[in-house]
């Protein structure tokens, strides 16, 4: 996954591993009801909320604020405890297999998140809030998505913005050349072709590290046969592989490889270091397939760029494709969920069910960049986020999804992940072909 230096912790394209060993925008701040009674928990002494995140000096900022307001209406001590990237998986592991773990802790939901599910170890804010709605219906359906298992009620609240997949363009090389940001597929073979016939690289594509590589995987097959072929493979179905579009969609990204989308040297691209996003933003190359967190690596150091020379589309409609070209694939947000042995869950549903959705917590994450999942919150995008076009164009675009499906690396086992992300490199590589592929998948599934 990308390095840290060069996008937020929260967006780094981590898969948390199994837990083994272990049995509306403006809401204001007053506490939801339904809570249980403080101490609750399994018998631990009430000792204050401890609530783990993931370092990150202006987000950890916004979380203590979130925490100085919780004070407020749970007179207890309260402390933020921040870990880096690296390393924070195996903490949170080991932790909540022991009466010492948090009592509030962040994830990136999917599978980071199903262990401590099928321990018993998360909090069911349903059943906490009952029939108070209010801490879901704050939030974007399609942003709640990853906090879900087994299509039950969100575990999770999200603590920071969304970052779908976008297509990234060049507009500068586009209007050069006269064309436009593919829609259709088949547009962007004709600007495929046209910037390969000007020696100009069509797609930038970090091809050293193969989470990038499977952007495109994810997103042909969201187009050709939406989500529910995806549903088998994350549950681990035998045979889920060999749906028809898995195959499809590899081998259309071999020949774009043979055509000459991704150049040769794609292979040696990182994005960690940068590669990718100098190719592009350099005019080198014209199309940058990524998450929207892109957007901020890019005014950080192509500043000039981003303001003059930068478009961005949804990826393009595959005609006769099933898939809803209002589809999305990515990060849906990262989350916050109560340690079911907590000793204060009173608290901590506080924290989660009310101030996460609470305005100065929403207003500090916008001023921040990133997009809240909080619904109605357009007017405070266009007032107060850095860069509100692009703000609003992401809030539009996942308000608008009628699925929001999670990242297959973080949304698979690891064993499985980490055959997908090897094999899909030799896909690219053109060292396997599309049948040895789900062959090779069908045999770890």
């Amino acid at each position: 996954m990308a390095d840290t230096a060069t996008r937020p912790a929260h967006s780094r394209r981590r898969f948390l591993t199994g837990l083994a060993g272990i049995g509306a925008a403006g809401m204001g701040a007053a506490p939801l009801t339904g809570c249980s009674a403080v101490g609750l928990g399994t018998g631990r002494d009430v000792r204050g909320l401890d609530v783990w995140t993931l370092t990150d000096p202006v987000q950890n900022k916004i979380q203590r604020a979130a925490l100085a307001r919780l004070r407020r209406t749970h007179p207890v001590p309260a402390k933020l405890t921040p870990f880096p990237n690296t390393g924070y998986t195996q903490k949170l592991r080991i932790a909540m297999g022991t009466s010492d773990g948090p009592d509030v802790f962040w994830s990136w939901g999917g599978e980071s998140l199903r262990p401590y599910h099928d321990a018993g170890l998360v909090v069911d804010l349903a059943d906490r809030f009952g029939k108070d709605t209010r801490w879901r219906d704050a939030f974007l359906p399609a942003a709640l998505q990853a906090a879900r298992v087994e299509g039950r009620e969100p575990l999770g609240l999200p603590v920071r913005g969304m970052q779908p997949v976008i297509l990234f363009c060049n507009q500068t090389l586009f209007d050069e050349h006269d064309l436009r940001p593919p829609r259709t597929w088949d547009e962007l073979l004709d600007v495929v072709d046209a910037f390969v016939d000007a020696d100009v690289l069509p797609v930038s594509l970090a091809g050293a590290e193969s989470w990038c590589e499977l952007m495109w995987l994810e997103c042909i097959t969201m187009r050709l046969t939406g989500t529910g072929p995806l549903r088998r493979i994350f549950a681990g179905e035998r045979d889920s592989w060999r749906h028809p579009a898995i195959e499809e969609a590899l081998d259309r990204i071999q020949k774009l490889v043979r055509r000459g989308a991704f150049g040769q040297a794609f292979g040696s691209v990182s994005y960690g270091s940068g590669g990718a996003s100098a190719l592009f933003a350099k005019g080198r190359a014209a199309m940058h397939l990524m998450g929207s967190w892109e957007y901020s690596n890019l005014r950080n150091d192509h500043t000039r760029f981003t303001e003059e020379g930068l478009s961005w589309v949804s990826f393009p409609e595959i005609p006769g494709g099933t898939g809803d070209p209002r589809a999305l694939v990515g990060n849906n947000t990262n989350y916050l969920s109560v340690n079911a042995r907590s000793s204060d869950i009173d608290a901590g549903l506080d924290l989660v069910g009310t101030q996460l959705a609470a305005r100065p917590f929403i207003d500090a994450l916008i001023k921040a960049g990133d997009v809240p999942a909080a619904v109605g919150i357009e007017d405070r995008l266009r007032d107060l986020a850095p860069d509100p076009d692009f703000a609003l164009y992401v809030y539009r675009i996942v308000s608008d999804a009628p699925d929001f499906t999670l990242s297959w690396d973080q949304a698979m086992l690891p064993a499985v992940k980490e055959a997908m992300l090897s094999s899909l490199q030799q896909i690219f590589l053109e060292k396997l072909s599309p049948r040895q592929f789900v062959d090779a998948m069908e045999l770890i599934q």
